[in-house]
């Protein structure tokens, strides 16, 4: 017998605050307005001169499936532009039902006025806002689209640079909660990770050692330390890469960063330290040119492991 379990009800205050937001944004960017900046066009139409200036050879169906349009209402907006030059219209080779479209010469200058405007709305919108919470902004943006839809909002630029005040904290809350949640190592861990981290604030050798940070949808998305062990010697420290960044290579970015400037600095070999159960990062190690040297189980961080330690000559 199987027993349908109904969601609990979703509380009416989330769901105010979502369509309040909703109301407070629209607003704020505008989009009410029956001409989008000050434009020929509503929001819906520019939208759809915004897909046919960066995509090439589409068709109605496809842009009325993908912005989720009434297809009598796009072919109205299509009849429309094609009346004022703004596009071609050709019928597919594979289906001669279907039209091909595309920006002319006019319709492209009509976007790209358009989003000339559009860039500059939103960069007088920022620029009210001190520089700090330019970032805030961004991060909370993309943390909507992340939960909302998954798929399609999924990070696809890794941008890495170096660390800047308030990373170090980050790196160390995020390796807390990933390898609690991942692999259920306790506190102490975390209490580790800050020693290093400390250790490398009070220490730090610009010339000779680097924090880089993983960045995806202008959020930080991933740490690599590398340090001074000796001064033939840099050693590998606290890489870590978030779940929804995984896949798009920003471990193996970083590591290769991280190699790149030890030869630059002159190191001859590089260490790192890991443990077995770390199956990805181990990955990343081997494929970069990483030896594993030696190995040693032991009891950490509430856990039954086995330490290994990699060695790379440069």
């Amino acid at each position: 017998m199987t027993i349908d379990v109904a969601p609990p009800p979703m509380p009416k205050n989330a769901i105010a605050a979502v369509r309040a937001f909703n109301r407070f944004y629209t607003r704020k960017l505008g989009v009410l307005e029956p001409n989008l900046l000050d434009s020929p066009y509503s929001l819906t139409e520019a939208r759809v001169l915004y897909e046919l200036a960066h995509r090439d050879d589409l068709s109605a169906k496809a842009i009325a499936t993908d912005l989720g349009l009434n297809p009598g209402y796009l072919s109205r907006i299509v009849q429309n532009f094609h009346d004022k030059g703004l596009i071609t219209r050709t019928v597919s080779k594979e289906d001669r039902r279907q039209y091909r479209l595309g920006l002319t010469a006019k319709g492209r200058l009509a976007f790209g006025r358009l989003n000339r405007s559009s860039h500059d709305n939103v960069a007088a919108l920022l620029a009210e806002l001190p520089f700090a919470d330019h970032t805030r902004v961004v991060q909370a943006m993309a943390t909507i689209r992340r939960l909302l839809d998954p798929a399609e909002s999924r990070p696809r630029v890794v941008t890495l640079r170096q660390h800047r005040p308030g990373d170090i904290g980050w790196v160390i809350a995020r390796h807390g909660a990933v390898y609690a949640e991942e692999y259920g190592w306790d506190s102490s861990f975390e209490a580790l990770v800050a020693e290093i981290a400390a250790k490398f604030i009070r220490n730090y050798d610009a010339a000779r050692e680097c924090c880089l940070i993983a960045e995806t949808d202008g959020a930080p998305a991933g740490s690599i330390f590398l340090v001074k062990a000796s001064d033939d010697v840099a050693q590998i420290r606290m890489l870590v890469v978030e779940r929804h960044a995984r896949g798009l290579g920003v471990g193996r970015a970083l590591v290769e960063q991280a190699i790149r400037f030890a030869r630059q600095v002159g190191y001859r070999s590089i260490t790192l330290s890991t443990h077995s159960i770390l199956v990805a990062a181990r990955g990343i190690y081997q494929r970069a040119g990483f030896e594993l040297v030696a190995s040693e189980p032991h009891h950490s961080f509430g856990a039954d492991l086995v330490a290994e330690t990699w060695e790379m000559k440069l």
